[in-house]
């Protein structure tokens, strides 16, 4: 079972392998996971399917990211990226972790920005996964799935905040239906370059579609919510701070919290940049006019060199006790300083 936070999984182009086809007459109308499955037999074509879904494939250098898409023609140059496979285990490593809570079937840590959450191409050690299971021994690889063993759900490495573990099935099963149930409550603190159009109107809800940027496949964006790509993404959100105002009285940064009932990639930082208001840091989707204007005007001590986002509350029914059970993460120091900073404006 894949739980409804299981986020894509980004790719890395470390020891991948790349394959060119050419189309030819008797292609043309097959469809594109057929095609490539034929011409690559070493493949098969559910693998075929994942490679598109992720962004991995290109015609005449342009992304597709639809699988059941037609060969228009011959002649055409398809491009396909391979990511080199996973190492059989992860092995335990000795990395601190701050750990809120801990019994026989969950660890509650306070993730630090920085750290991956589980093995990757380009980034095999130095995880989470690592780490726990140095701190849990190898029993947590029974856990869960091969290469990320008790993980189900995650934060972005250069996210910080309050994340769970699970130490048994069961866990991984209740929890697995709660994520999926949207009965688990997670509320992540955004700093945000501006504010929501109507900010004295506390809360809102974005329902925005989220798929792979076909310009790019190491980010995402928001598409048509009638598309048939992508996956459907819903964050209510609250303006919890207004920091300062231009001279024409707009607001020059907020924060605002946010409450997500699904768990896409990057959803948080995909949907503020949709209404407008990109995360302080983030130079993936923050990277404008105003994000750069207001990180020239930082000082040194409050300049964060990532996001500004930290998942602040996690709160879910315990797997055994059935008790409702929640957790505080306290910003880290570049956020505390960065926080410091915009109350002065």
């Amino acid at each position: 079972m894949t739980p409804e936070f299981e986020e894509i999984e980004e790719i890395e182009e470390a020891g991948a392998q790349f394959h060119e086809i050419i189309s030819g007459e008797n292609a043309i109308g097959e469809r594109l996971d057929k095609f490539l499955a034929d011409e690559l037999p070493l493949l098969s074509r559910s693998r075929i399917k994942q490679l598109v879904e992720k962004g991995l494939v290109a015609i005449d250098g342009k992304l597709q990211t639809n699988v059941s898409a037609k060969v228009k023609a011959a002649g055409l140059k398809y491009s396909i990226q391979v990511p080199a496979p996973p190492p059989c285990d992860p092995e335990p490593e000795n990395i601190p972790l701050n750990i809120l809570f801990e019994d026989d079937h969950v660890l509650v840590i306070d993730k630090p920005a920085g750290l991956s959450c589980h093995p990757a191409p380009g980034n095999w050690t130095g995880t989470l996964v690592n780490a726990v299971l140095y701190h849990c021994g190898d029993d947590l690889k029974k856990i869960g799935a091969t290469g990320r063993p008790g993980i189900v759900h995650r934060l972005d490495m250069d996210t910080s905040g309050v994340m769970v573990v699970c130490k048994s099935a069961f866990a991984m099963t209740s929890l697995g239906h709660q994520f999926q149930n949207r009965t688990i409550d997670r509320l992540y603190h955004a700093f945000v370059v501006g504010a929501p159009k109507h900010p004295l109107k506390a809360t809102g809800r974005i329902e925005a579609r989220i798929a792979r940027d076909p310009a790019n496949r190491k980010r995402m964006t928001v598409i048509d919510n009638d598309s048939t790509k992508g996956r459907s993404a819903a964050t209510n959100y609250e303006t919890l701070k207004i920091f300062g105002r231009t001279e024409g009285g707009t607001p020059i940064a907020s924060l605002i919290q946010c409450k997500l009932d699904t768990g896409r990639t990057h959803q948080v930082r995909v949907h503020m940049k949709h209404i407008g208001c990109p995360l302080i840091g983030d130079m993936v989707y923050g990277d404008n006019n105003a994000g750069r204007k207001l990180m020239s005007r930082l000082p040194e001590d409050a300049r964060i060199t990532r996001q500004a986002l930290h998942a602040k509350t996690l709160a879910f029914t315990h797997p055994v006790t059935s008790e409702r059970i929640s957790f505080e993460s306290e910003y880290p120091v570049d956020m505390k300083q960065l926080a410091n900073f915009l109350a002065k404006l």
